[in-house]
């Protein structure tokens, strides 16, 4: 599961820890009943400070979809993967929906958006990775047809 963050992403390392938890989740890849990393463990793997964690935990654990048993670690709340799925899909419809129109906007053919979409989708990155150079490629301006 989590195995690496972007400390030059946009997105600042505690979202980015939530959001893996959450897709994870989502995707089935965490379980209900299911113990996470420890904050040293997983903070010592990410190269990213313990209280970056803890905090990225708490967050997780007051929406519900965590939960900490004292002395024994933190684990995935039971009965939450339909919403967490729901909540992901939500939240990226609506940011695909927004980048779409941000495109389109831009000037951006249909089919020009649809070549960068084919590209991302055979793109093997994680999220908050860099963009692979298949697509900085794309970003080339070019001429618009009157």
């Amino acid at each position: 599961m989590l195995s690496s963050i972007d400390i030059n992403s946009s997105v600042a390392v505690y979202v980015q820890i939530e959001n893996h938890v959450q897709f994870a989740i989502a995707s089935g890849r965490l379980k209900p009943g299911e113990q996470l990393p420890s904050v040293r463990e997983l903070s010592e793997r990410l190269n990213v400070n313990p209280n970056t964690v803890a905090k990225a935990y708490r967050d997780l654990e007051v929406m519900g979809l965590l939960y900490t048993r004292r002395g024994m670690g933190v684990f995935v709340n039971k009965g939450i993967e339909a919403k967490c799925r729901e909540d992901c899909r939500k939240r990226i419809i609506g940011r695909l929906h927004e980048v779409v129109a941000e495109a389109k906007a831009a000037g951006m053919t249909n089919r020009e958006i649809n070549e960068v979409v084919d590209k991302s989708l055979a793109s093997d990155s994680s999220p908050y990775s860099n963009t692979p150079g298949t697509l900085t490629a794309l970003a080339k301006s070019k001429k618009v047809k009157k």
